[in-house]
């Protein structure tokens, strides 16, 4: 049985070295082949991104060789996927080559569209990229202070980046001296400060205590980059000095090339299957899925485990053995040094506590964990 896994992102990664252990013997015996197509010969930790926005990692931390953490059963190619062809189990990719599946796991991943508000990449800084979170860092580093909106759009990867990024804001200023020169306002599109209830009902207060003032119903319509204003497409509008972004994203553009509106595929919210006439063989991991569960590394690595084991048991018994159950598991850092965390799934909402300096320490060592994470043993 050949398995063929398109991206080499956290999802990806974790699946194809978790299926490769569970399938050691079958794999020696030439029973199974495990494929990985990458679009990239370098793994990112994608979270480190927001600590390099405020000066606190370097873009070389983020990085290590995609071939190097995978176990050596797979066979690995950066060869990204340009067609899919569903009716005849078989990707085209980038070199022109057909590889073809007996199984396929999509795990593409999102991306953040700045350009989907009128003159917010012109005017805006984020920290989704490597290039734009280096540039935000160095906006930071030269402004002396101001009015700082941090604006949301939705969907976006990470569910907790806009108050952690609020949050880690706060202590980036007092830490400089110019906190009392700086005004932080928030602005969130739905009628609280966060998706998550309880999230909401925890941040309020914070910002509060911190004096980051805050408003809700506020879409992003356009940006006024000659005169420093930020509009709604609920009729506000606020002013800025320095604005800051977490974008609206998309599914990969391949994923919409296919036939799937905004990149997203309608995915089994159990089996993680593709709904529809060609999903019996194929499974949906992470971002790429439409489903109402957050966009967040743990979502993936959880799926990711639900699937290895699942395959690994439709290979040596024929049926599957565990349904997802929406498990998700994220961090908040709620300034340099205090951090919280959320953990729900589709039945059981999150319950954030008190942040403290214990979690903090928690979250800055995955930061370091990750790299074992990614290969699976974590």
């Amino acid at each position: 049985m050949k398995i063929l896994i398109i991206g080499g992102g956290t999802g990806g990664t974790i699946l194809a070295n978790n299926l490769s252990r569970r399938l050691s013997g079958e794999l020696k015996a030439g029973k199974a082949r495990i494929v990985m197509l990458s679009a990239s010969d370098r793994h990112m930790y994608q979270p480190g991104l927001l600590y390099v926005a405020v000066g606190r990692m370097t873009p070389d931390e983020l990085y290590r060789d995609q071939a190097s953490l995978l176990e050596p059963g797979i066979e690995f190619h950066v060869d990204p996927v340009t067609e899919f062809h569903f009716d005849r189990n078989q990707v085209t990719a980038a070199s022109g080559k057909n590889y073809d599946y007996d199984i396929l796991v999509i795990a593409t991943g999102s991306r953040a569209l700045m350009s989907s508000i009128p003159g917010l990449a012109e005017n805006a800084e984020t920290f989704y990229t490597e290039e734009t979170a280096v540039k935000m860092f160095k906006a930071l580093r030269s402004f002396e202070g101001g009015r700082v909106v941090v604006t949301v759009g939705v969907p976006h990867k990470c569910p907790m980046a806009p108050l952690e990024i609020t949050f880690m804001l706060n202590d980036y200023f007092k830490d400089r001296g110019i906190r009392d020169k700086v005004q932080l306002h928030y602005t969130y599109p739905i009628g609280r400060a966060h998706s998550l209830e309880n999230v909401a009902k925890w941040a309020t207060p914070e910002f509060g205590r911190l004096g980051i003032t805050y408003e809700t119903l506020f879409n992003m319509k356009e940006v006024d980059g000659a005169n420093k204003i930020l509009r709604s497409e609920e009729g506000s509008e606020t002013k800025y000095d320095l604005l800051i972004a977490i974008p609206a994203h998309k599914g990969m553009e391949v994923v919409e090339k296919a036939g799937f509106p905004g990149g997203w595929i309608p995915t089994n919210r159990a089996s993680l299957h593709m709904e529809g006439e060609h999903g019996k063989n194929v499974l949906v991991l992470g971002d790429t899925t439409n489903l109402p569960i957050s966009k967040a590394g743990s979502t993936t690595h959880f799926q990711a485990e639900v699937i290895a084991e699942n395959l690994a048991a439709v290979i040596k018994m024929g049926v599957p053995v565990r349904d997802y159950d929406g498990k998700v598991f994220c961090f908040i850092q709620a300034g340099k040094e205090r951090a919280t965390y959320a953990s729900f799934n589709y039945t059981t909402p999150p319950d954030p506590q008190p942040p403290t300096r214990a979690v903090h320490w928690f979250k800055t060592a995955y930061n370091k964990l990750y790299w074992t994470s990614a290969r699976g043993l974590l």
